[in-house]
């Protein structure tokens, strides 16, 4: 609008910036909180060739529609915006809200304009976003704590019981009513349900992230309407899974490639001392899969070092480093208790060429060491997944199903024939929800999935024998005397001397 146009009497009129009186509390969600959107804006408009306002061109912000009320922001559209939280924070900090331009609060321009009266602010902002923003905003501004007082933290999932089953059930329905798809059967509703335990990552909850199972509810759709069906079904379901992990597993056939063509190495038949299966997870943004890898260990006489060649390599993050230690203070407390150990030790990851993070493969690189120092071959059958404590335990790890799953696949590939299996921590019994295929194979007795309570318990299923314990102890001893007699003619040398 030209400046001519404006109307005559306009000096006469009102500019009203804000009218809640019949609407009560205002509640206000800002989807793009800019600095103007924010505080507000005064416009101009061109008059021969200049930059012409007055009081009618004032614009309210969001702070001036929830006066009064509550300010919904997203942190992180907040934190991208230039300019946007400190403008936030001096209002709050000094209650009330005063319209600017950025470029002259910060002495870009000098040309005058209107500066309209700071306005009394009273209300209460409302920031949601994640953890970890959270916790860098805690962090990293002082002026954080001081304005937001309040936190809550909201459940990722809840607890699935009888109680809450059928509620859960109404929401998967009511989400295909919402984005008007077709109806979901029972037996859909149960799938939808199976996997919503196993992005929770245990099958006692399920995930509350509806918008991920909005998404698989509408893939479904589609594939329910390709087959002519009115309602969605159990197939539907899994196809959209299927078709899912399909488009995002360009990565993992790549590497399933190279291990059947035998360019990593891993053996899945056979027995071999100091060697075994472990297994590695790759995360690809919201995508997460196992592939094994091959673990070995050598042993020979020393004095106690545990030499491990990731961390000598650079490439070992500080939880495995903190897992290799902790099988390291497994084995001096075991076997060096009352006598010298006469062991040195080295376990790696072979075949891997970028950083390994973690401590899930600390018992198997511990029955690789025990295996070694033993002389006992460990079935290649098997992978193992798990950490260790001090003390032999085996404790819970993450990504269970995807571990379990990724061996699966190698070896159906090169054919099941019953003896192949994966040992995992008893305590992640819980956390099984595997997917159908890899169940068949259980219950057919195809492929098997043991969990075990400690490094005993896991030595003796990879070895088929019970007495490794005492063999590790009597190789130790034969170490401990070869050393002594290697040791004994420089000691006399010294005492000659001395």
């Amino acid at each position: 609008m030209q400046a001519d146009e404006l109307p005559p009497l306009r000096r006469y009129q009102v500019n009203l910036l804000v009218d809640d009186g019949a609407t009560g509390t205002p509640v206000v969600s800002e989807e793009n909180p800019t600095f103007q959107n924010l505080i507000g804006r005064v416009e101009h408009v061109a008059r021969f060739g200049a930059l012409m306002t007055d009081f009618g061109l004032i614009r309210p912000g969001a702070m001036h529609r929830a006066n009064g009320g509550y300010l919904l922001l997203d942190a992180r559209k907040l934190l991208m915006q230039p300019l946007a939280w400190e403008a936030l924070k001096r209002a709050l900090l000094t209650r009330e809200i005063r319209i600017e331009s950025p470029a002259q609060q910060y002495g870009l321009i000098s040309t005058v304009s209107l500066e309209p009266q700071p306005i009394p602010l009273g209300l209460k902002v409302v920031l949601f976003g994640d953890r970890m923003l959270h916790a860098l905003l805690q962090a990293w501004d002082p002026e954080f704590v001081e304005l937001f007082k309040v936190d809550a933290d909201f459940e990722d999932d809840i607890v699935i019981d009888d109680a809450a089953l059928p509620t859960y059930a109404r929401l998967i329905g009511s989400l295909a009513r919402d984005a008007k798809l077709p109806p979901l059967g029972s037996d859909a509703v149960a799938r939808v349900i199976e996997h919503a335990a196993r992005d929770a990552g245990d099958r006692g909850r399920v995930t509350l992230h509806v918008h991920r199972l909005r998404d698989l509810i509408a893939e479904a759709a589609y594939h329910a309407g390709r087959q002519g069906r009115e309602r969605i079904g159990r197939d539907d379901v899994q196809a959209a899974l299927d078709a899912r992990r399909e488009r995002t597993g360009r990565v993992r056939r790549r590497l399933q490639e190279q291990i059947l063509e035998g360019t990593i190495l891993i053996d899945t038949a056979g027995a071999l001392p100091g060697q075994i299966n472990g297994l590695s997870v790759y995360v690809m943004g919201e995508t997460a899969f196992a592939q094994p890898t091959r673990i070995t260990a050598t042993t020979r006489i020393g004095e106690g070092n545990l030499i491990d060649i990731q961390r000598e390599a650079s490439l070992s993050g500080s939880i495995h480093s903190k897992g290799v230690m902790i099988l390291s203070a497994f084995l001096a407390s075991r076997y060096a208790a009352r006598q010298a150990f006469a062991l040195n030790a080295s376990p790696a990851f072979e075949q891997t060429y970028g950083p390994v993070d973690g401590d899930s493969a600390s018992l198997a690189e511990l029955c690789a060491i025990l295996s070694s120092l033993a002389g006992i071959p460990i079935r290649q059958t098997w992978a193992v997944t798990g950490s260790i404590d001090q003390s032999g335990n085996v404790q819970a790890i993450g990504a269970v199903n995807e571990k379990i799953e990724g061996f699966f696949e190698i070896c159906a590939a090169r054919g099941l024939d019953g003896r192949q299996g994966v040992l995992i921590p008893a305590t992640n019994v819980r956390h099984l929800m595997l997917r159908d295929e890899v169940v068949q194979a259980v219950r057919d007795g195809r492929f098997a999935v043991h969990a075990v309570a400690s490094v005993d318990e896991a030595m003796q299923l990879l070895t088929g024998r019970d007495d490794v314990d005492a063999v590790v102890r009597v190789r130790l001893a034969e170490l401990g005397k070869l050393r002594q007699k290697i040791l004994a003619p420089a000691q006399r040398n010294r005492q000659t001397r001395h």
